[in-house]
């Protein structure tokens, strides 16, 4: 039988009586708890669920494409010291006539082994059969197109090999460790509808696009404690004379980077938001005991007479905030598990994994607990070791009376102004300078962690409107399967419905500045564009100089580059030049990495004639079902893009995210604030009770009583507010600024609603709180209240 101790009953009965109290705290602590465990489980799940998907289907660690290598070409790749694994195969780009469709897709078709399942980047099959051995007119699909199309085991689809349409059967629908994230090379967003992935057996493929018994890519592995800078170099010396574009390593692999980058955003997260809530209620934890210690000084004195000793009155008192994080955590704990289960299932729309499910992180409970035991013991600890030394006797009085002097407008001869609520509100306030700040403290924090997540909100909405009708104001953008005479744009502009077309010429590069460098596709556009325009600082078109390079701030943050640095440009296709050219300007965008330049002086750059890769277009509405009808028949095409749908897919991907963490926030942010505001109300009540019911028994009315608890919670809120605005601008921008990706950048984005929603939610907490506490004042006692001890 479990035997309860006489501390423990007392404590049990105060936390009875403080129950409201006890729940805004552990509220709060909750919040900060759940945030914790939701972040970090999810880095966890997703880092965990990345390693074995990896490890179970070999995923490669460098990567390579090139022009043309004979297939003898792999015993010499095999022979580089520190390579263990080499793979290679065949990948090309296609055309699909996807029927019932206007708008053509496009996508990549990779080669398997004829026997035998490959080394690297093995496949998951998710539904259907393997490919038969050396089997002809089968083909395998990812997964993201064939959902975002419909497509299932045994469908019918066209495509376009070579210039040859060619109808295969859909054998399975598989996933790869190369394709998590599954987007159109270079582009930072999926478009699952327009753009997918199929594999083939590699003699037909490489028969279609004539390179039997040759390669044009390679993936390897690494041997143990092989150094992947000196592989990578070497491999690069022998793929050079093959028209190899650069190999690349898996931390710059398009899909790992994207997963990678998702995992550092919550890492970011997970100390962040956990540590201001956690300080919130370090704040309210503090106000709580504190008041409690005030109120019972005398019975602290008796537990000493009767033989407690100091250290056991010490840990009775820190046992309320045990309570209250016992509490939080368990809340904390359920709802960042729930949170955690719905954040998981939005990941299944943009992460490809065999299996992702939601995998809490037992370290994650367990450092909760102790942060946040750690934050309330803080927040008390002084105060309680304070209480527990005074002397019984001294104890047993009661607090010296506070000094009542005239407040400050008193002083300067304004308070005839005022009325005797307001007056005796401004003295208590200034009597308790401590008291006050703190309560300032937590409603500015808890104003300040309102601004955060709708500042998300704006991000997003920044983003859509920036990206897509800012920078891009084309509707279609069509690429050609090769780089073409600049003449086939005449073409392209008799197509139906061609309001107007710019042409584009991009190239894969690797730029260079010092000892860094990035490989990425630079793009030549006419100098002052109409619709895919090059913007920089306050929304402004930067003109493309007929020598310079403009790239992404984010590229030069990376690079440590600025403008007027000489930049170092390696072509990767066609002829292999290295030139100089000078950094002119920097461009805004929010997605990936970027460089442009003017497109004549590309192709100088380049060493190639007047050549373009594609163009833009502008189309009419009413002709926009002909004009894609027309370019899905035009054979030169290899890949078109399709603004509207692009911006979709943002919106159901990378958005929704954004903005269901924004939603998570905010949900949050405003129970810690309701809990504040409620916590400070009714403290303020409880320590003044006595002083309150005197003001009704000498004649003041029950508003007037009401109105001096009421002008304190204005006051300091008046206060709090804008100091709370301030401290959540600085969040924003250093939680925005640590979750800035090379792949989703967030713009920092203050609106005055942004500012007005915060003020309206901590004012109707304070609303709230005032109407409880005015009622709880209406049921005083004021016999009781008016006991004073002797």
């Amino acid at each position: 039988m479990v035997t309860i101790s006489n501390l423990d009953r007392k404590l049990l009965r105060d936390l009875r009586r403080m129950l409201g109290q006890t729940i805004a705290v552990a509220m709060v602590i909750a919040c900060g708890v759940a945030m914790m465990t939701m972040s970090r489980s999810l880095i966890y799940s997703l880092d965990k669920t990345q390693r074995e998907y990896y490890e179970a289907n070999r995923f490669a660690d460098v990567f390579a494409q090139l022009k043309r290598a004979p297939q003898s070409v792999a015993a010499r790749i095999r022979d580089i010291p520190g390579i263990a694994t080499v793979q290679t195969g065949v990948a090309a780009r296609v055309t699909l006539d996807l029927a019932g469709r206007d708008e053509p897709a496009s996508g990549t078709v990779r080669s398997l082994p004829d026997v035998g399942p490959p080394e690297l980047n093995r496949l998951f099959l998710r539904a259907g059969r393997w490919l038969a051995p050396r089997s002809r007119g089968d083909l395998l699909v990812s997964e993201a197109f064939a959902e975002a199309n419909g497509l299932q085991p045994g469908n019918a689809l066209t495509l376009l090999l070579n210039g040859r349409r060619t109808q295969f059967r859909i054998a399975g629908i598989v996933l790869s460790p190369e394709y998590i994230f599954e987007s159109r090379p270079g582009a930072a967003l999926p478009d699952n509808r327009s753009y997918g992935i199929f594999w083939m057996p590699y003699q037909e493929l490489s028969s279609a696009f004539d390179l039997y018994g040759a390669f044009n890519d390679v993936s390897l592995t690494l041997a143990p404690g092989a150094s992947e800078g000196s592989v990578i170099a070497a491999l690069d010396n022998l793929l050079g004379q093959y028209g190899g574009r650069g190999a690349y390593g898996r931390d710059t692999h398009p899909s790992h980077v994207r997963v990678s980058d998702e995992i550092r955003m919550l890492a970011t997260l997970a100390i962040g938001f956990p540590l201001v809530f956690l300080g919130v209620a370090a704040f309210m934890t503090n106000a709580v005991l504190s008041r409690l210690l005030s109120l019972q000084r005398e019975q602290i004195a008796i537990l000493k007479a009767f033989g407690f000793s100091n250290r056991q009155i010490v840990f009775h008192y820190l046992k309320f905030a045990f309570a209250m994080v016992a509490v939080g955590t368990v809340l904390g704990a359920v709802g960042g598990i729930a949170l955690g289960h719905r954040l998981v299932d939005l990941y299944h729309v943009f992460y490809r994994f065999p299996s992702l499910n939601f995998q809490l992180d037992g370290s994650a409970l367990l450092l909760a607990f102790v942060v946040s035991t750690l934050a309330a013991v803080a927040g008390v600890y002084s105060s309680v070791r304070r209480a527990a030394q005074l002397p019984p006797a001294e104890a047993m009085r009661p607090e010296p009376p506070a000094s009542y002097r005239p407040s400050l407008i008193e002083r300067i001869g304004a308070g005839a102004f005022f009325s005797h609520s307001f007056r005796i509100a401004m003295r208590n306030l200034e009597r308790k300078p401590l008291q006050a700040g703190l309560t300032i403290a937590g409603l500015a924090l808890a104003t300040g962690i309102l601004i955060v997540p709708s500042t998300l909100r704006d991000s997003v909405a920044e983003i859509l409107d920036f990206q897509w009708d800012v920078v891009q104001r084309q509707d279609i953008t069509a690429g050609l399967i090769e780089p073409t005479s600049a003449e086939a744009l005449n073409h392209l502009r008799q197509l139906p419905g061609v309001v107007a077309a710019e042409s584009f010429r991009s190239a894969f590069v690797k730029i260079h500045f010092g000892q860094r460098h990035r490989q990425l596709g630079i793009l030549g556009l006419p100098a002052a564009g109409l619709h895919n325009r090059v913007i920089g600082a306050s929304h402004k078109q930067i003109a493309l100089d007929s020598g310079g390079m403009v790239i992404s701030t984010k590229l030069a943050e990376i690079l440590g580059a600025n403008i007027g640095d000489q930049l170092q440009i390696e072509s990767l296709e066609g002829k292999k030049t290295l030139r100089p050219v000078m950094l002119i300007g920097m461009s805004e965008d929010f997605a990936g990495l970027s460089a442009y330049m003017e497109l004549r002086a590309l192709n100088r750059l380049l060493g190639e004639g007047d050549v373009i890769s594609g163009a833009s277009f502008a189309v009419e509405a009413t002709q926009r079902g002909d004009f894609l009808r027309a370019l899905r028949n035009t054979p030169r095409i290899g890949t078109v893009v399709i603004k509207d749908a692009l911006r979709e897919s943002f919106r159901k991907t990378t958005a929704a995210s954004i903005n269901l963490l924004q939603s998570i926030y905010l949900v949050l942010a405003t129970v810690v604030a309701f809990g504040v505001v409620y916590n400070n109300a009714q403290i303020s009540l409880a320590e003044r009770a006595r002083e309150l019911a005197t003001l009704r028994v000498i004649g003041f009315s029950r508003r007037e009583v009401g109105a001096v608890l009421i002008i304190e919670l204005v006051t300091l809120a008046l206060v709090a507010v804008p100091l709370g605005l301030l401290l959540g601008t600085f969040f924003s921008i250093v939680l925005l600024h640590q979750a800035n990706t090379e792949s989703v950048r967030l713009p920092i984005i203050f609106t005055t609603q942004n500012y007005a929603l915060a003020a309206l939610i901590v004012t109707i907490a304070s609303s709230a709180s005032a109407l409880l506490v005015l009622r709880k004042l209406n049921q005083l006692n004021l016999i009781g209240a008016l006991r004073a001890p002797e």
